[in-house]
C-alpha cells in the first residue's frame, strides 16, 4: 500500500456519492490518502465543497465556475466567490476549476471567455492559484493565460500533446494527469508526461469520474490514484512511492497547505 497520496482534483460533492460520502472518505484517508482537494462547478457547489472539507482536517476546496455552468452565473458572482474566498482562506486554497470547454454544442464562446478572464483577475487579486479546465480550447486557453499570467496554475486532466504541455510549462504553471494515462489511447498523454519536470507534476483522479484501468467505467475515488502513479512511473522509469510523495509534496506547496 503506497503512503502520502494527494488527490489534487476531486468531486467528492458529486451525487455519485450520496449514499457513502463520508465512509468512503475516511476509508481512503486510512488506506494512504493524506490530503483531497475538492475542484468545484458553481458557487453553489463551492458553498457545500467548502461545508464537507470542514468535516475532515485533510480536505480542501477550491471556489470558482466551470465553463459549462457560464450560462447560470448570476452577475455578482465574482463579488460573491470573493466574499467566500476571504472568509474562508483557511481552507478555500484555490479558484477553480476554471477555464474553457468547447466541447458540447451550443456553447457560449464570449461567456465562457469574460468568465473565465475575471476568475483569472480574481486569483491574481487574492494571490490564489487557479485550476484551470481546458477541452477542446487550447488555442483560446493559452492566449488567456499568456494575457493574465497566474503566479500557479494547474492544467488539470491534462491529455493535450507534448508540445502543449512544454507551452504550459514556459508559463510557469504545473500539470495534472488522471487515471487516463492508464486507457490504451493515451499514447499522446504518456508523450506529454515525459515533458513536465519532477516539481511541475501532479496527480488526480477526478473522480467520481476518470477511473483507472482496470476500473475505467465505474465510481472512482481517491485510492485509485495509485493506478495512475503507477503507469507514470513505469513511463518516468522512477519509484512509485518516490513519484506519489514528491507529487504529495508539490500539491502541498502549489495549494499552500
Amino acid at each position: 500500500m503506497y503512503s502520502d497520496i494527494f488527490d489534487t482534483h476531486s468531486h467528492y460533492t458529486d451525487h455519485a456519492f450520496d449514499e457513502d460520502r463520508m465512509d468512503v472518505i475516511k476509508n481512503i484517508h486510512e488506506n494512504g490518502v493524506k490530503y483531497i482537494m475538492l475542484a468545484v462547478s458553481s458557487y453553489e457547489d463551492s458553498v457545500q465543497s467548502l461545508e464537507l472539507s470542514r468535516n475532515f482536517d485533510f480536505m480542501y476546496c477550491a471556489a470558482g465556475i466551470h465553463p459549462e455552468c457560464a450560462d447560470t452565473a448570476e452577475g455578482d458572482y465574482i463579488q460573491k466567490l470573493e466574499k467566500l474566498i476571504t472568509e474562508n482562506r483557511d481552507k478555500i486554497k484555490a479558484v477553480g476549476e476554471i477555464g474553457l470547454d468547447y466541447h458540447y454544442e451550443g456553447f457560449d464562446r464570449e461567456k465562457q471567455i469574460e468568465i473565465y478572464s475575471r476568475q483569472l483577475e480574481l486569483a491574481n487579486k487574492l494571490d490564489l492559484p487557479v485550476i484551470i479546465h481546458a477541452r477542446e480550447a487550447t488555442k483560446d486557453n493559452l492566449d488567456l493565460l499568456k494575457k493574465y499570467r497566474p503566479a500557479k496554475g494547474v492544467v488539470h486532466c491534462f491529455s493535450g500533446s507534448a508540445e502543449t504541455a512544454r507551452e504550459i510549462i514556459n508559463l510557469g504553471l504545473h500539470i495534472s494527469f488522471t487515471g487516463v494515462l492508464t486507457f490504451k489511447n493515451a499514447k499522446k498523454a504518456l508523450e506529454a508526461l515525459k515533458e513536465v519536470p519532477a516539481d511541475r507534476l501532479m496527480l488526480e483522479t477526478d473522480c467520481p469520474y476518470m477511473a483507472p484501468v482496470p476500473f475505467r467505467g465505474k465510481r472512482c475515488d481517491s485510492s485509485m490514484i495509485a493506478y495512475t502513479a503507477e503507469k507514470a512511473a513505469e513511463v518516468l522509469g522512477c519509484d512509485t512511492q518516490e513519484l506519489i510523495s514528491r507529487t504529495c509534496e508539490n500539491g502541498i506547496k502549489f495549494f499552500g497547505i
